[in-house]
């Protein structure tokens, strides 16, 4: 992975459409058309870097704005590491948060050793977390993070299958925000991410860890 990768400023199709006051399809007709360069993500939405918009600007006569720092603040998009190693929640999850209005950047580990690469790479600001998975100890990572200066103020979910009163207790005290049992139904999942993650934003309020 190149850490370089979490220094890049990146838009949605409907953040640079807004940015430009043209129509989120003619972003997508500019991209299908090979004059904006664009990537997709592993849930197949369009990402735009904002050196290739500003490329893009130049070479066709448009005005280039000045994004200011407090605009690339606002439209960063949030970071998200799920770890779990069944593949089909994780696609599904994945999917469902990067088409999300706020826009997510996604990635998955499927084991401990991949998850604290990413962790110190990626940077995310939630962990969506499986407990319960070969060579991984939920409880631990929980520990870890949260007794770190540098990644206490990762938001954590909890996801599994194995969740009882006494390991709900005991990931309320190792430091996790929100605790689930599978399944979660996605549109739930979404709501509290956006609720951790934008916290001024109007949502519901969860019931917490235990």
């Amino acid at each position: 992975m190149n850490p370089m990768k979490t220094e890049m400023i990146v838009f949605t199709v409907n953040q640079v459409s807004e940015y430009l006051q043209v129509s989120p399809q003619t972003i997508v007709n500019w991209i299908e058309a090979g004059k904006l360069k664009a990537h997709k993500t592993a849930g197949g939405h369009r990402r735009i870097q904002k050196s290739d918009l500003e490329a893009f600007l130049k070479e066709h006569n448009m005005p280039v704005f000045g994004i200011s720092p407090e605009l690339e603040e606002a439209n960063q998009m949030k970071k998200i590491l799920v770890v779990d190693d069944d593949q089909v929640i994780v696609e599904t999850i994945t999917a469902g948060l990067e088409e999300d209005e706020h826009g997510y950047e996604v990635i998955s580990a499927a084991d401990g050793f991949e998850a604290g690469i990413q962790v110190s790479h990626f940077k995310p600001d939630l962990l969506i977390l499986d407990i319960m998975m070969p060579d991984i100890d939920g409880y631990e990572v929980c520990r870890k993070l949260k007794s770190s200066e540098n990644t206490k103020h990762i938001k954590i979910i909890v996801l599994s299958g194995y969740l009882d009163e006494e390991n709900y207790k005991k990931m309320r005290e190792y430091g996790a925000d929100l605790c689930f049992s599978k399944p979660l139904p996605l549109e739930k999942l979404k709501e509290e991410v956006a609720r951790l993650l934008y916290p001024g934003e109007d949502k519901k309020t969860a019931g917490g860890c235990g």
